[in-house]
């Protein structure tokens, strides 16, 4: 017996209703992800607390959190939703319902339940999007990856741990000690 999977286009896309949960559309196929440990959502407050204090205050643009579909392509229909996301002023036209454009910076909080060919096909998603920066935050480590796209591939710029800062290309002027996402 086979079953039979229907891919969902943008059209029909546009026209569910809002799902709380955390999802990726991969070739229209919808797949929910686990939902964060309590571990996953004090760091992602804590992140998303220093970056929005820090780009408000600057008036650099806009941060925000997931869920939020960053949209890779419309056929077949590809979306992902990263952890957390900063827009610059200069983007800021990319910000509609969901996000049609490449984010300056993505950041991922790696899960037990991360694979790495999830890990992959997300960077590479993002680096056909065009997103300038992701962050790989990983809770077990107790790390910050930076990786910078360069010519389309991702280069890493360096990883932080504990006692370091976070060394951002995107925001160069933020201070942001690793020790600070994990107390």
């Amino acid at each position: 017996m086979s079953t039979q999977t229907h891919r969902l286009t943008y059209e029909e896309y546009l026209k569910t209703p809002e799902i709380k949960a955390r999802f990726d559309i991969v070739d229209g196929v919808m797949t929910i992800a686990p939902t964060p440990t309590v571990a996953h959502q004090r760091i992602l407050g804590k992140l998303f607390s220093k970056l929005h204090q820090f780009v408000s205050g600057q008036q650099l643009g806009e941060v925000l959190f997931a869920p939020v579909d960053v949209i890779i392509r419309r056929e077949p229909l590809r979306t992902r939703q990263p952890d957390l996301l900063f827009v610059t002023n200069e983007h800021a036209s990319i910000l509609g319902d969901q996000v049609e454009g490449p984010p300056d910076l993505v950041v991922e909080i790696l899960s037990p339940s991360n694979t790495r060919s999830d890990l992959e096909a997300k960077l590479s998603d993002y680096a056909t999007l065009g997103v300038g920066e992701c962050w790989l935050v990983s809770p077990e480590a107790r790390s910050v990856e930076i990786l910078g796209l360069t010519e389309g591939v991702w280069v890493r710029f360096g990883i932080s741990g504990l006692g370091e800062q976070v060394r951002s290309r995107v925001l160069p002027e933020l201070d942001l000690a690793v020790v600070q996402l994990f107390e």
